[in-house]
């Protein structure tokens, strides 16, 4: 229609960080709603968790529809894909998983190690396919159709997966102020009636 109107066509092949962020804005958004219902302050340090934990599960998302394409994507740089085939369809479940756990608060010694060991192996093998090898390639971050350039975002999305793994450890002492799970904090003030 475009065309047909004598308006500039975009190009199909050009690359686009539309995807990537979309998926992290919606995600910012979600984690600081979600620290606003259940603390109150509009930004906490669940905020931040929870932003990393819903991007993980909307970019596994991204690629699980189509695990085929994305696993054939993730052959041109990710060095355990290269040398054992199924890793490309097992690391989208493997953030999925890691990302609800994180997202739930639950069993943070299942998605500690899963992250810790994806993030670090995918954070690998970007840095040396485009910063030291040099190559262009497309970034199978956001599914296996993806016009998503190869390098800094990949990049960052694994290291931010490694720290999130390292997270449960490092700040395992830190309490939250809620009385339960999908709660705002409690208070006398709200269980005394007017």
């Amino acid at each position: 229609m475009r065309e047909y109107f004598g308006r500039d066509v975009p190009d199909e092949d050009a690359t686009a960080y539309r995807p990537v962020i979309t998926i992290f804005a919606v995600a910012a958004l979600l984690g600081l709603r979600l620290s606003w219902y259940s603390f109150a302050p509009f930004l906490s340090l669940r905020a931040v968790e929870w932003f990393f934990g819903l991007s993980m599960c909307f970019l596994a998302v991204q690629k699980l529809p189509d695990i085929e394409s994305f696993s054939t994507m993730v052959l041109n740089y990710d060095f355990l894909a290269q040398r054992w085939v199924p890793y490309g369809k097992v690391f989208p479940f493997g953030e999925a998983l890691a990302g609800i756990l994180m997202v739930a608060g639950a069993l943070p010694w299942v998605s500690g190690p899963v992250a810790l060991f994806i993030g670090p192996v995918g954070a690998f093998s970007v840095f040396k396919a485009v910063y030291i090898e040099k190559r262009e390639l497309k970034c199978a971050c956001v599914g296996g159709s993806s016009i998503v350039p190869l390098g800094f975002v990949f990049l960052t999305e694994n290291l931010v997966m490694m720290c999130m793994g390292a997270f449960p450890r490092c700040f395992r002492f830190v309490s939250y102020p809620h009385s339960g799970v999908g709660g705002r904090r409690w208070s006398p003030e709200r269980t005394i009636p007017p």
